[in-house]
């Protein structure tokens, strides 16, 4: 079996001429050295995985807008982005120094956990989500719709303003009467989310 293993220029060069494989393949074949790049930097598997999607996300974007000069060198290239992408990141974190309420030790009700999970502790808070979940369901589209975009999905109110076409403060104020509506459906059912 005889495999052509193409470089980087080759690849680059089949995929602007419309062989959509090509990035897939450029990208696979530089994903171990960028991810373990971003999560050096980052010490966290889930942000590292966040900035190297981002990281490739932007360098198709300039490949697909003609701005990319090939010089040889894409793996560079491709880690100064993944560099840039960390760079801001911490640029933001400093910016937003607000906690948001899980990095608090909030949960979606607004209690304090204190303790570290035990067994007993993750089967009851399965069924509370389960609980939680089944309730979500009762409350208006709109409000159901920020609520599982902001606890389940992980995104702030501005992503969820901009997906939604919202302003940031229709998107809290859906967020703001989810939970009123939630803790009244909780006393309504006599539910204990403990």
């Amino acid at each position: 079996m005889n495999v052509q293993v193409l470089n980087d220029s080759a690849l680059l060069h089949q995929y602007r001429s419309g062989d959509r494989n090509a990035i897939s393949q450029l990208i696979e074949r530089h994903s171990r050295r960028v991810r373990n790049y971003i999560r050096m930097m980052v010490k966290d598997q889930d942000l590292a995985e966040d900035i190297f999607q981002e990281t490739f996300i932007k360098a198709v974007r300039v490949i697909d807008e003609g701005r990319y000069c090939d010089n040889g060198k894409f793996l560079s290239w491709v880690l100064r982005i993944a560099h840039n992408q960390v760079i801001d990141y911490f640029r933001n974190q400093r910016q937003n120094k607000s906690l948001t309420e899980s990095d608090a030790g909030y949960n979606v009700l607004g209690t304090l956990q204190f303790a570290d999970r035990t067994i007993e502790d993750a089967i009851v808070s399965e069924q509370i989500e389960r609980d939680i979940r089944s309730l979500i369901e009762l409350l208006p589209e709109e409000q159901r719709e920020v609520v599982r975009m902001r606890y389940f999905a992980g995104l702030s109110f501005k992503e969820i303003a901009e997906q939604t076409g919202v302003s940031i403060n229709t998107a809290l104020g859906r967020m703001r009467y989810a939970l009123i509506n939630l803790r009244k459906l909780i006393k309504e059912k006599n539910l204990v989310l403990c």
